[in-house]
């Protein structure tokens, strides 16, 4: 039904934090597959990854991972971010009724100060992104990464909160 897609770089703990909040996705079968790919890291993500039972890629065309993804529909994540509770089922609801994109909403338990959050701009999959893979595929270019592969598009609200990664970054051990 629903294939993870998580592009990393020296975020082993991050991923690791995204991948224990999809395990009941998986356990309830929305999640069929996760896909990782890595852009060169130097810590353990392969080793979080294959014992999650990711599927792993170091050099990768983002049309060929597309075409290989088992769910109809996408998920796009940071590592590190979480979907809050309620998740599952407001996504399979979603996708069962709807064609279009979605977002997940901002955590109100996770808001930055007023001006770090004017001053800064979101990374475009911080709040995750949900979309068809046959829009995916047909926007998909070789050599683009997931966040290209979101530029300009809109998505639907949906009221299940998504934890931001950068919320996840201070659980990083300090070298």
């Amino acid at each position: 039904m629903l294939t993870v897609i998580i592009e990393c770089f020296d975020q082993e703990s991050e991923l690791a934090q995204t991948l224990s909040a999809l395990v009941a996705g998986a356990v309830e079968g929305i999640v069929s597959d996760v896909v990782v790919l890595d852009n060169g890291s130097h810590d353990g993500i392969s080793k979080i990854a294959d014992a999650a039972g990711c599927r792993y890629h170091t050099t990768w065309d983002l049309r060929d991972v597309l075409t290989a993804a088992r769910g109809e529909w996408l998920l796009l994540v940071e590592p590190g971010a979480r979907p809050s509770q309620g998740w599952i089922d407001e996504i399979a609801e979603y996708v069962s009724l709807n064609s279009t994109p979605a977002r997940f909403s901002p955590s109100r338990a996770h808001r930055q100060s007023f001006l770090k959050r004017v001053a800064r701009r979101p990374p475009l999959l911080e709040r995750g992104f949900l979309l068809p893979k046959a829009q995916a595929l047909a926007i998909a270019k070789n050599g683009m990464k997931l966040t290209d592969l979101v530029a300009g598009l809109k998505g639907q609200a949906l009221s299940s909160e998504m934890v931001p990664a950068w919320a996840a970054r201070p659980a990083r051990p300090r070298a």
